[in-house]
């Protein structure tokens, strides 16, 4: 473990700030670290979440890569700047490893994909930030061919800046086939 990045045992009894757009998955997500003993705010996008975390910033927070108002990554970078050690998970729905890697150099705690648990988060925030992001399972596995489509669609995408036209353009489909694609959820392996 860095000497710089202390590890706590419990989350019990800290703020986190949960923001996502989604308000039912806010809400539930909300209800269910509450009862794992957190102390939970939630925001439903980046503006509020600015305004709440400037107000009373959290110890962790939750956030959702991709919302309306504003870009989750940049909303990690001001969180940061309000309190350095604050441990923030980005949550997205456009799971793709450049996204991860995106977020781990932005400074994220860690990265999970939609959907991800209460469980899956509180373990996420206790878990070791020198310990690898994949899991050890999974790093010998070879990715289905529908995977690593997804996930070279997923990197085009962030290259272009999550521009559609630009991304389809670049792969050379159509913008509404690339959209279709985009509404399926990613393949598990």
């Amino acid at each position: 473990m860095s000497p710089h990045t202390p590890a706590i045992p419990s989350v019990a009894g800290l703020q986190i700030l949960v923001i996502d757009d989604d308000d039912v998955l806010r809400q539930r997500m909300a209800r269910a670290l509450t009862r794992r003993g957190l102390r939970v705010q939630t925001a439903s996008g980046v503006v509020e979440a600015e305004a709440a975390a400037k107000a009373d910033p959290p110890d962790l927070a939750l956030v959702d890569l991709r919302m309306p108002d504003g870009d989750g990554l940049q909303l990690l970078r001001t969180l940061l700047e309000l309190k350095p050690d604050m441990r923030v998970i980005m949550l997205t729905g456009y799971g793709s490893i450049a996204t991860a890697i995106d977020a781990v150099r932005a400074g994220a705690w860690h990265y999970l994909p939609k959907p991800a648990d209460a469980g899956e988060v509180v373990a996420a925030f206790l878990r070791d930030p020198d310990a690898p992001l994949a899991d050890s399972n999974e790093q010998g596995e070879t990715p289905s061919l529908a995977r690593a489509e997804w996930e070279h669609v997923q990197r085009v995408l962030s290259e272009c800046n999550g521009n559609i036209s630009e991304a389809a353009r670049r792969l050379g489909l159509h913008r509404r086939s690339l959209q279709r694609k985009l509404q399926k959820y990613p393949p598990r392996r």
